[in-house]
């Protein structure tokens, strides 16, 4: 699974990368990518205006918020479930 952090890099982008980091790390499968994303066109492409969001596999999940590892686990679950 792709897990993309939509952010300009402020405090609330880095810690919900870092949410997104705890919650790919905890899954057994370890099928995860997780990474920060800054460029503006790619926030547009998506229809995000408020950062940070969480993106998994191209589905905005959350913006202008920031998920705990648990939420942000609670939602790869879930996105994994639907993907399958």
């Amino acid at each position: 699974m792709l897990v993309q952090v939509l952010g300009s890099g402020c405090k609330k982008c880095n810690d919900l990368y870092e949410s997104a980091r705890v919650a790919a790390g905890r899954d057994p499968s370890g099928d995860h990518v997780v990474e920060k994303v800054d460029d503006v066109d790619v926030f547009l492409r998506l229809g995000v205006r408020v950062t940070p969001a969480l993106v998994l596999d191209g589905e905005v999940i959350s913006t202008g918020k920031v998920l705990t590892a648990d939420e942000v686990a609670d939602a790869m679950q879930e996105r994994a479930g639907h993907g399958a």
